[in-house]
């Protein structure tokens, strides 16, 4: 141990332990980060070389048949993980399981346990003589790993052997708890993971009712252009045809996957969902093939894929227009074979899964351009489906509105209402957002009311300037709403992937509307300047912005794009 005053009396022991005491302390702190295993092991090693006389160390992880996992050492990454393997001194790790006690070599080059071994592979570079430590990891009663340094011969007299093995068993003990610890949690996982399959399908059967009544749980609206794609749904559902739903992002896509399979003979099977665009390659492979034991890093275990646990039902794959060329070559080929290999494995495993695709992206486009496969895209687009942006239709608003307040009542044991005003107000908006958008209105609309009664006014997308308030206050539909002021209007441009926005003047613009947000003279034919008319409802106001917007007729963000368009500085008291 790195003791710079070792002495024979009371102080230097006394130095020791507070050395060891502080080395516990941080290796303590280190493991209970939320690191990666693999990280957090190399970490100990360089804490322990600060606190040791030692050369190297290497730290090894057995799996049930003893055989080692995860072998860790100085220095360790991604890249050099796969050479600590060859540098594992396999007899003296197997005396230390057999035996379960610490093992102690004084000259590694004299002792039989290492005759025939090449020991310039992990220890031995200069050619000296080193003495080798290890102590074994322990679950309980079972070994589960071992921590072996090396250190030169000549710190022996120095640094007593027994005191770096009463060290070392320490942080072995501590490594111990860790490991327990980090299959704990993956344990859980696989639990909840298992629960929130078997909970799906409880919910996947509770849904039968709604199907053959031909109503879809989820998704509301009346509208044609609604009814269109649900008929269509309701005809593809039967076969075994991949589907790809494209649509606007909001529209309800996952929805309309999950109604797809409780429609088809597949509904008692399982309905396995996996983003593509929250994934890096690497992760996602494995998420959808599985792996072996072994064929990375941290692959501790054998994992199913998303393939294998859809077998029977249902594969829904969002944002498929986001995976790599890479990875569409790899998904083509099960595509076409209908088999695939675990990561790290050998043997072909055969499912029986139905797939439904969505994307926002313009596929064509991509396929044009090379981003994105020709062959891939014809498989996955055997039957298209485009879910409809909420601007194309209007009608059902008013219904997802309710629908979505409903909902909020439920969960907070309320008991708001819409008033006819507020849902006309609603239907004014274009929601670039779609579905999605118009649930974030209702939602904190909801939970900002003062009142049972939510009225126009209250909207939120009607208070805080945003996308859909602007095109409201532009549109025809809003010059019957108390208070109107017109706005240039952003009319929406469909393509497919998003919506792009151009601006367009009003239908109600005339040489005396407001050019731009803010800046809306007040009717009755005052002909002050619009400076002018600004400082005195902000004088009556008391400077309150809020409250001179109300004065003026306008929001509290057009009023502060009023005043900084004209340089009106803000007084306070």
């Amino acid at each position: 141990m790195t003791v710079h005053s070792p002495g024979n009396g009371t102080n230097g022991r006394t130095s020791r332990a507070d050395i060891e005491l502080i080395g516990i302390y941080e290796i303590s702190k280190l493991l209970s980060a939320p690191n990666r295993l693999e990280t957090t092991l190399a970490g100990v090693l360089t804490l322990l070389s600060s606190f040791l006389d030692m050369r190297h160390g290497l730290i090894a992880l057995l799996d049930g048949d003893g055989e080692p996992e995860i072998v860790v050492g100085s220095g360790w990454s991604e890249e050099n993980a796969k050479r600590y393997f060859k540098r594992l001194p396999e007899q003296a790790i197997g005396q230390i399981v057999a035996t379960c006690m610490p093992l102690v070599v004084p000259d590694v080059r004299s002792d039989r346990l290492f005759a025939g071994t090449d020991l310039d592979g992990w220890g031995s570079e200069d050619g000296k003589p080193f003495s080798l430590i290890g102590v074994p990891i322990k679950n309980g009663e079972a070994v589960v790993g071992t921590l072996t340094i090396d250190r030169s011969y000549e710190f022996a007299d120095q640094t007593p052997f027994d005191q770096d093995v009463r060290f070392l068993t320490l942080v072995a003990n501590l490594l111990g708890q860790t490991l327990r610890l980090h299959k704990a949690v993956a344990r859980d996982r696989e639990r909840l993971m298992a629960e929130q399959r078997r909970l799906e399908k409880q919910l996947s059967a509770g849904r039968d009712d709604g199907v053959a009544s031909g109503k879809i749980e989820g998704i509301v609206g009346e509208s044609p252009a609604l009814r269109a794609a649900l008929d269509k749904v309701r005809i593809v559902a039967r076969s075994r045809s991949t589907v790809l739903l494209r649509g606007e992002s909001g529209t309800g896509k996952e929805l309309f996957a999950s109604a797809i399979h409780d429609l088809s003979p597949r509904s008692s099977g399982p309905f396995v969902k996996l983003n593509c665009a929250a994934l890096p390659e690497s992760v996602l492979e494995s998420e959808l093939f599985g792996h072996e034991k072994g064929a990375f890093t941290g692959a501790i275990q054998q994992r199913k894929g998303r393939f294998e646990l859809a077998h029977g039902g249902t594969l829904f794959l969002d944002e498929i227009g986001e995976i790599s060329a890479a990875f569409q070559a790899k998904l083509l080929r099960v595509l076409q074979e209908g088999e695939f290999e675990r990561v790290g494995g050998t043997r072909s495993l055969k499912v029986d899964v139905r797939l439904v695709c969505a994307t926002n992206r313009d596929l064509e486009a991509a396929v044009s351009k090379g981003e994105f496969r020709a062959d891939l895209y014809y498989r996955i687009s055997v039957v298209p489906i485009f879910l409809p942006p909420l601007r194309e239709r209007t009608g059902d608003i008013p219904l997802l509105a309710q629908e979505i307040l409903q909902r909020f009542n439920k969960e907070h044991g309320t008991d708001l209402t819409l008033t006819g005003e507020a849902l006309r107000a609603l239907s004014g908006c274009y929601f670039p957002g779609n579905v999605r958008e118009l649930e974030n209105c209702i939602r904190r609309t909801a939970t900002l009311a003062r009142d049972q009664q939510i009225v126009a006014h209250d909207l939120a997308c009607q208070n805080d300037g945003c996308l859909s308030s602007v095109l409201w206050q532009g549109s025809p539909r809003a010059s019957h709403s108390p208070g109107f002021q017109p706005l240039p209007v952003i009319q929406p441009q469909p393509q497919m992937g998003g919506t792009v926005f151009a601006e367009a003047e009003s239908p109600a613009s005339t040489p005396q509307s407001c050019p731009s947000p803010g800046a809306c003279p007040v009717p009755g034919g005052d002909t002050r300047s619009e400076r002018d008319r600004l400082i005195e409802a902000m004088e009556t106001a008391g400077w309150v912005q809020a409250k001179a917007a109300r004065i003026l007729g306008m929001t509290p963000r057009q009023i502060g794009y009023a005043l900084r368009k004209h340089s009106i500085p803000i007084k306070r008291f």
